[in-house]
């Protein structure tokens, strides 16, 4: 396993590429509601990205056919947008993507609530969200990887939620996917120590159900086996000789 350690000038480059992605996820939240389509929220949040001279960088990755990721109810992730699927009151979507700036990679995703939703919705969107907060008060030099995992799973385990397992948290630079890799379940080792200049895409993924997931025929589109609704949050955060960095979080 190679874990990149960022310079300075890397970190400098990592911060703006997370804060314009924060911008877009801002900007993004305001155009959910009942009636839109997956397609008008991946074709808004590509011409957001490159308003900023930036490029999309789900967008043909592995052969992905779009620059935002847009999964809705029982959808964990990797949604593929459809001009077809609208949105509707009641459901829950999860935006997930990122975009390259200046050679850096950054990546993100919320899960929103389409106009009322239920107290059971809200309640699964709310604690995918605080877990990853919870996770990353161990997310500091000198404590192990794996602290995060276990203290996301700590707090998730007794709502009775499945954390998925079969997709995982990850490094992230100058590729979109790096070393380490970052279950959101609890380890039976303790992973590498972390180091100040590690930046690392923290995000769990929780199910209201099982944590079991199956893959779609498209071979993208990741669902719960049970029909339950999923919900997502992620950040890239950087570790630094004390509190970790949450870049990507946006004026929210």
């Amino acid at each position: 396993m190679s874990v990149t350690i960022k310079s300075q000038r890397e970190i400098e480059l990592m911060r703006e590429s997370c804060r314009i992605l924060g911008e877009v996820h801002d900007a993004l939240s305001k155009i959910i509601a009942p009636g839109i389509s997956t397609k008008e929220i991946d074709i808004e949040g590509e011409k957001l990205i490159r308003s900023y001279g930036c490029v999309p960088n789900f967008l043909h990755y592995n052969g992905f056919p779009a620059s935002i990721c847009v999964s809705v109810n029982d959808e964990v992730v990797h949604g593929i947008p459809n001009k077809k699927k609208i949105l509707k009151e009641g459901d829950i979507v999860s935006l997930d993507c990122g975009l390259i700036y200046k050679g850096y990679h950054s990546d993100a995703a919320r899960t929103y609530g389409v106009g009322k939703i239920s107290d059971e919705a809200q309640k699964l969107i709310d604690v995918t969200k605080q877990s990853f907060f919870e996770g990353i008060k161990y997310a500091k030099a000198g404590n192990h990887l794996y602290d995060i995992s276990n203290a996301i799973d700590d707090y998730v385990t007794p709502f009775g939620y499945g954390i998925v397992r079969d997709l995982v948290g990850h490094g992230i630079g100058t590729s979109l996917h790096e070393d380490p890799q970052i279950p959101n379940f609890r380890q039976k080792r303790h992973g590498i120590l972390l180091e100040p200049g590690m930046t690392l895409a923290v995000e769990p993924m929780i199910n209201m159900g099982t944590w079991e997931v199956c893959w779609e025929d498209d071979d993208w589109t990741v669902v719960t086996e049970d029909g339950s609704l999923s919900a997502h949050y992620e950040n890239t955060i950087l570790i630094t000789e004390g509190e970790p960095e949450i870049l990507t979080l946006g004026n929210k």
